[in-house]
């Protein structure tokens, strides 16, 4: 099982809205054939093991981190093949969560006579699929939310001066968790303090563009400013308020950019009614890069699956220096916000902090 997770986790960012998903064909001690899902609407991990495996599927043991499919989608159901392949027995790693499937295939595979075993390296295999798992479970995406700091929790100084508050091994971290999710979203006073493009630049892979989602209620970011960059080819979000001049509007969907209207809510943009819109997009995983008070509604709103905060050993200080997160606050130390599953590790010069909400 932890090979079918290995090869699983190679197609990290590229299967959404699809999960990943590893196989492993074993005939005597000895792998036959392996694969994994590439894309959505590719070949299931389970059918390019067993092909690869050739006659040497019959009898053999099939591991998989996923329950097979069982259902038709975009691709025939997994769980026709490895009965016709003859397959001795299945092991898999945990139940699909898809209401399509929960359960539906381990009862096919059984009632065709092949032995299965479930939940091997069970927590492992939920921990992959996590995006997957919130996605399908909710209708909502995952969403991470990313802040640079210094030890003292700011941003930026009282000038605004933020580039670049930590190095590079940090920001290349950030590369690699652009490259993971589906969307970027971001404020409007980021994008016209920083005008970014939010494009993810790996170190390994070619640029990819995520869905840009920018939020702006006010009208505030140019349309000139980068994140509106090649709005023809890749995907462009603009949440606005109801309230949207005609002519911006126009303009906007003339570069290409979806525009997404919502009702405000005490001056501000609805996170919940954004990820829910987003989901309809199939868009599984967000990742929200700023600024203080987008990061203040999503956590007040509960959105929120991930935080990861990175920490450069400076001390900005200034009443007037903006901190990471913005908002009322809480008001008594108990209904603080509190990470599970928290890890803290050192990148080049400065500190990643990983935790889940």
């Amino acid at each position: 099982m932890k090979r079918v997770l290995l090869l699983a986790q190679k197609a990290r960012g590229k299967t959404s809205p699809n999960p990943m998903v590893g196989a492993v064909a074993v005939q005597n001690g000895k792998v036959v054939g392996e694969g994994y899902h590439h894309r959505a609407g590719g070949p299931h991990a389970e059918v390019i093991a067993l092909k690869k495996a050739g006659q040497s599927a019959k009898g053999c043991d099939l591991y998989v981190n996923l329950e097979p499919c069982c259902h038709h989608g975009r691709t025939p159901p997994c769980v026709d093949l490895i009965i016709a392949s003859g397959v001795r027995r299945v092991i898999v790693g945990m139940r699909d969560p898809n209401p399509l499937v929960a359960g539906g295939g381990i009862r096919r595979l059984k009632s065709a006579g092949i032995e299965v075993l479930s939940g091997v390296m069970k927590k492992q295999c939920n921990a992959l699929n996590e995006v997957f798992i919130k996605y399908i479970q909710t209708s909502m995406p995952f969403v991470i939310l990313k802040a640079a700091m210094s030890l003292d929790g700011k941003i930026a100084t009282s000038k605004g001066e933020s580039q670049w508050i930590t190095g590079t091994h940090a920001r290349a971290i950030v590369h690699e968790i652009r490259a993971e999710v589906d969307a970027i979203l971001i404020g409007a006073g980021s994008v016209v303090k920083d005008n970014p493009s939010l494009t993810a630049r790996p170190k390994k892979g070619k640029v990819c563009f995520p869905t840009r989602v920018i939020l702006d209620n006010e009208e505030r970011v140019s349309l000139t400013s980068k994140v509106f960059n090649n709005a023809q080819e890749e995907k462009v979000i603009y949440v606005a308020g109801l309230n949207l001049k005609p002519i911006r509007e126009q303009k906007l969907i003339a570069k290409g950019v979806d525009v997404l209207k919502l009702r405000e809510r005490r001056g501000l943009l609805p996170m919940k009614a954004v990820m829910k819109e987003l989901a309809q997009r199939e868009i599984s995983s967000v990742l929200i890069e700023g600024g203080g008070e987008v990061y203040a509604s999503a956590l007040k709103e509960a959105v929120v699956d991930r935080v990861v905060f990175f920490y450069a050993p400076k001390i900005i200080g200034g009443r007037k220096a903006p901190s990471a997160v913005g908002g009322d606050g809480v008001a008594r130390l108990q209904d603080a916000l509190k990470l599970k599953d928290t890890s803290i590790r050192q990148v080049g010069d400065d500190w990643m902090v990983d935790g889940r909400l």
